[in-house]
């Protein structure tokens, strides 16, 4: 029996497995971390903690209890939140915490400058993506304004992956599907980084070397089997973002096929016969050459559940918390009784991009409880999902199929609602693991093991969610109204 290991960093946990060459999963593992927000617009990971120490954990943990040798581990793949922005220095040290994904809007001033200095034509065309939160490229020239020390000292800008996958070979790799987020520097049509749209962000030598995610970027080095028990010499792939590790792991093959992804914020990727170009939505190359993927990506989601419990279930078990909300929920009807809620706790990413959208819970009564309210959390989260797919009609780029994916999918009111509102169905496969279990099979397409298409033979759909007669269709166009009605108040509220 040969092995392969795939983890993953998530928002607030990390994962890990490793599975056979049939795609059984013989030994799992996790360990959680925090997301550190240290002022409103800003989040963050230690990136030796949190990103390396996980994995080191993670690996540990499996090796133990699946009573594995580490010879048998034929190849590893690791995926992470992205895009992050971290710098590190000559010798590949953090210089300070990593910068997350879209949820982290500090470099908003960077992207209206860059915008209006380069042309947000330009850079659709170009770039492929309209500058945004998600853009790593203003969140190094916000490190250039506002930490200029630390840019001097910055030798290389790594994302989390990268991070991991130099800790593991020594090199410096970057898939393409995680470079398309570094606007304006990379090329969509040369597939390269580029710096004539802005020569003054980074140099060529930091930005590090470009990868397909089914390449082998390098093998463990002494130093990192010693910290992980892994073997030395064991192959290493370039890696992704999480997303697209979740997507391969249910089946997102074809153009048509969409994966809806249910963790710390709602995640799409679509796969599409060329590129999509509408500012709204993101696009990348997709893992492997000649292909291409739109993504769309709330910015909270699962983050506002456990908000929730955080602070109006103090009372109840933290471990048991979520099955009494849910059973709270449950005995409340579809709609809500009349509650409306904006899920912008962190602004908005896709489709309105406003980093000053604010959340809000509109229609309250005396006789609404808090089962109330957390039914209207999921389906405020629910409509902002539909608010997406029905930009992806729009964007010409419909969905045929629908995969459902991540830890939401165990929330029957969160899922069920998501289909009544966007009046999609949804299939599940049978693993729902995630994107470490999208690791372990591109780990093992990387060595010739297995070919892309052989996903569904390892993860085969297992059953599908209808939509449903429900109000929530009817609810969506006053969500829209809600959110446009309120616009103003919330910039005026963040200035």
């Amino acid at each position: 029996m040969t092995l392969t290991l795939g983890i993953d960093i998530g928002t607030y946990e990390t994962k890990g497995v490793l599975v056979d060459e049939s795609g059984k999963v013989v030994a799992e593992a996790r360990h959680g971390h925090e997301m550190i927000v240290p002022r409103p617009g800003w989040a963050e990971h230690r990136a030796e903690e949190d990103w390396w120490g996980d994995f080191v954990t993670v690996t540990k943990a499996l090796l133990a209890d699946g009573g594995v040798d580490p010879s048998e581990i034929v190849a590893v793949a690791c995926s992470a939140i992205g895009p992050c922005m971290l710098p590190v220095d000559a010798d590949g040290a953090p210089l300070m915490n990593g910068v997350l994904y879209g949820v982290d809007t500090r470099a908003m001033a960077e992207v209206e400058d860059l915008t209006d200095r380069i042309g947000g034509d330009t850079i659709l065309d170009r770039c492929g993506n309209a500058l945004t939160s998600q853009s790593v490229g203003p969140k190094i020239l916000w490190l250039k304004r506002q930490q200029p020390e630390l840019y001097a000292r910055t030798a290389k800008i790594l994302t989390s992956t990268s991070f991991i996958v130099h800790r593991l070979t020594g090199e410096y790799v970057i898939d393409h599907y995680t470079a398309a987020n570094f606007s304006p520097l990379y090329d969509v049509a040369t597939q390269d980084w580029c710096f004539d749209l802005a020569d003054d962000i980074a140099t060529p030598d930091m930005l590090p070397r470009l990868l397909w995610s089914g390449e082998i970027a390098g093998r463990i080095t002494d130093a990192a089997a010693a910290e992980t028990g892994l073997a030395p010499g064991t192959p290493v792939t370039a890696g992704t973002i999480d997303a697209a590790a979740e997507a391969l792991s249910v089946g997102v093959r074809d153009p048509g096929d969409m994966m809806m992804m249910y963790g710390s914020t709602i995640f799409i990727i679509a796969l599409t016969p060329e590129r999509v170009r509408d500012g709204r939505l993101w696009y990348a190359p997709w893992l492997f050459p000649g292909e291409h993927a739109s993504m769309a990506g709330l910015a909270t989601s699962g983050t506002l559940t456990h908000w929730f419990r955080d602070q109006f279930a103090k009372e109840l078990p933290r471990d048991g918390a979520f099955p009494t909300l849910a059973a709270e929920a449950e005995a409340i009807p579809a709609g809500a009784e009349g509650l409306l809620f904006l899920p912008y706790f962190s602004g908005e990413r896709t489709p309105i991009h406003d980093p000053h959208a604010k959340g809000a819970i509109f229609g309250l009564n005396l006789t609404h409880t808090r089962g109330h309210v957390f039914r209207a959390v999921l389906e405020g989260i629910a409509l902002g999902t539909a608010h997406v797919t029905e930009t992806y009609a729009e964007a010409g780029a419909p969905p045929s199929r629908v995969l459902a994916v991540g830890g939401g999918v165990n929330n029957a009111i969160w899922l069920q609602s998501t289909s009544d509102a966007s009046r999609l169905p949804q299939d599940i496969c049978r693993a729902t693991t995630g994107a470490s279990y999208g690791d372990a099979f591109l780990a093992r397409v990387a060595i010739g093991g297995a070919e892309p298409g052989d996903i569904t033979d390892w993860n085969p759909v297992e059953r599908r969610v209808e939509p449903m007669s429900s109000p929530l269709p009817g609810m969506f166009p006053l969500f829209r109204r809600l959110y446009e009605q309120t616009k103003d108040i919330a910039r005026d509220l963040s200035a």
